[in-house]
């Protein structure tokens, strides 16, 4: 099973692509139900890309590296859901 060091360190090389756009993402929590929850910040936050982001490009990533990742989660929606 992943670690919250393995699942930040996999975020921290995926990090520079996003800051490239004025974007970046923070490592929040791994749970215990495998779901990675993030933060999306700068010009992340709130894109109309967000969601594409986060399924194509982070959850894809991290779930190569650990294939036990259940996916990956923004805080930003789940505060919104109220399920943060």
């Amino acid at each position: 099973m992943a670690s919250k060091v393995q699942i930040e360190s996999v975020i921290d090389q995926i990090r520079p692509f996003l800051q490239r756009d004025g974007g970046d993402v923070k490592f929040i929590d791994y749970t215990p139900e495998n779901y990675v929850v993030v933060e999306l910040q700068g010009h992340c936050a709130g894109c109309p890309h967000a969601q594409l982001t986060i399924k194509n490009g982070i959850e894809r990533i991290l779930q190569e590296n650990y294939p036990e990742v259940a996916g990956v989660k923004a805080v930003n929606d789940m505060m919104d859901e109220g399920l943060w």
